[in-house]
């Protein structure tokens, strides 16, 4: 089996996005399943058409897209996904959308198709701080999420998909405000890891 893995370059001021360093870090085979890995730009539309390219070039039989998530303290997969553009800081091509849809005429929301409860209760049981997310937010992250899914339903029925979002680093953190949440990147590597290997198990 294929599982598409995508990340982000940073945005909003960090030098570094989590999610990026991470896919890159996975090996190119899990288990049974063969990676396929994609840094997305942190842009709305663009993000999306690159993942739609991905998505027919390999025909993948899962995707799971990974986003940071600066102040949560969990590594969280996202329950659903929302038809809406709504940002609360520009993209990183200056693009800033309020109240716009994804896709008009379609549905508001898709859920996860990834066995989200299946990935939580596998990262608490290896010691990895994990919970279900009920928000994707409305950034380029929830447009990524909602855009596979849409396809999903649309033309690709038997390709689950989702999104998980993760946490500061530690060296992120470092320079926010004290107290403020993080895990190491190792700890993310393995989450990630940890969750991919569920996702090739239950497909």
């Amino acid at each position: 089996m294929k599982i598409l893995v995508t990340g982000f370059d940073p945005f909003g001021g960090e030098a570094i996005n989590p999610s990026m360093e991470a896919v890159l870090a996975l090996p190119s085979k899990i288990g049974d399943a063969t990676l396929i890995k994609v840094i997305l730009p942190t842009k709305f539309r663009e993000a999306g058409e690159i993942l739609m390219r991905e998505i027919e070039a390999h025909q993948p039989d899962a995707v799971v897209s990974i986003g940071q998530a600066g102040g949560r303290s969990a590594i969280t997969p996202e329950r659903v996904a929302v038809n809406l553009r709504d940002a609360s800081i520009p993209d990183n091509g200056g693009v800033q959308p309020t109240d716009e849809t994804i896709f008009p005429e379609a549905p508001t929301a898709y859920f996860a198709t990834l066995p989200i409860k299946k990935i939580v209760a596998t990262l608490k049981e290896a010691g990895i701080p994990a919970t279900i997310s009920n928000t994707a937010g409305t950034f380029v992250c929830n447009e990524v999420m909602y855009t596979v899914l849409h396809e999903a339903a649309q033309k690709r029925p038997a390709m689950t998909a989702g999104f998980i979002h993760i946490p500061f680093t530690e060296e992120q953190a470092a320079k926010k405000p004290e107290g403020t949440p993080f895990l190491t990147k190792e700890v993310i590597l393995q989450g990630i890891i940890t969750a991919l290997k569920v996702v090739s198990m239950e497909q």
